[in-house]
């Protein structure tokens, strides 16, 4: 009986952590945006802000641990993965963010506005960027081992060593390895493929559209 109580108790304390968690996804959800998982479970999902070992140095993603994007976004995500896998057997794509409500984009540039990173952060006061619209994501590979592919810098290095536009540069510095351009080569080739277009500053990260043509035809992840 007395164990029954504890168990009880226990549960009854958890509620309140159990009732917000998730929150973040169903209104995800409600809003049309897809759960990557669910259309393709060979993606592997590690959402970096949903810890705090990233360039913030905390958690902003209180409830989310599920990886959504728009269904356009998504389609052609789905795409590279197939690139992926037909080109590399075994290979995968790796999900380190993707659709970012406002608020979370709001805290994240609270963090950084009166650093040198702000400049990493589109400005919520004027419209975000393409995570928010749920059109952009950050991505990298992992081998059939599970591992993920050696590209040169983390996913969410800033600096330098993360552009694309001079990798032949930073090769020959011996910055990156030749062996770590040729991966990040291989994660562009498939992603813009399937429609997406690469930023120069950072390797992982993908947009599906610009900024402008987000404007005009979708609508901003706004809560």
């Amino acid at each position: 009986m007395r164990r029954l109580l504890l168990f009880v108790i226990l549960v009854m304390s958890l509620q309140p952590a159990f009732a917000r968690r998730g929150e973040t996804e169903k209104k995800m959800e409600a809003l049309g945006f897809v759960d990557l998982s669910r259309i393709d479970s060979t993606f592997v999902i590690d959402l970096m802000y949903a810890r705090s070992d990233n360039f913030v140095g905390t958690v902003l993603y209180d409830d989310l641990t599920k990886a959504y994007l728009h269904v356009d976004a998504a389609k052609a995500l789905v795409k590279a993965q197939k690139l992926l896998s037909k080109e590399r057997n075994g290979y995968r794509l790796k999900i380190c963010d993707a659709a970012r409500p406002m608020s979370v984009q709001r805290k994240m540039y609270d963090v950084v506005k009166n650093t040198p990173m702000v400049r990493y952060v589109s400005n919520p006061s004027n419209g975000g960027g393409l995570h928010n619209y749920g059109l952009a994501v950050d991505v990298t590979i992992v081998d059939d081992k599970g591992c993920e592919l050696p590209m040169g810098t983390k996913v969410d290095h800033l600096g330098p060593e993360a552009n694309i536009d001079k990798e032949d540069l930073l090769v020959k510095k011996r910055v990156i390895t030749d062996a770590e351009r040729k991966n990040r080569l291989l994660l562009r080739r498939v992603m813009t493929t399937a429609g997406f277009k690469a930023l120069k500053s950072e390797w992982w990260h993908f947009n599906l559209v610009s900024r402008n043509q987000a404007k005009l035809k979708y609508k901003v992840i706004d809560f």
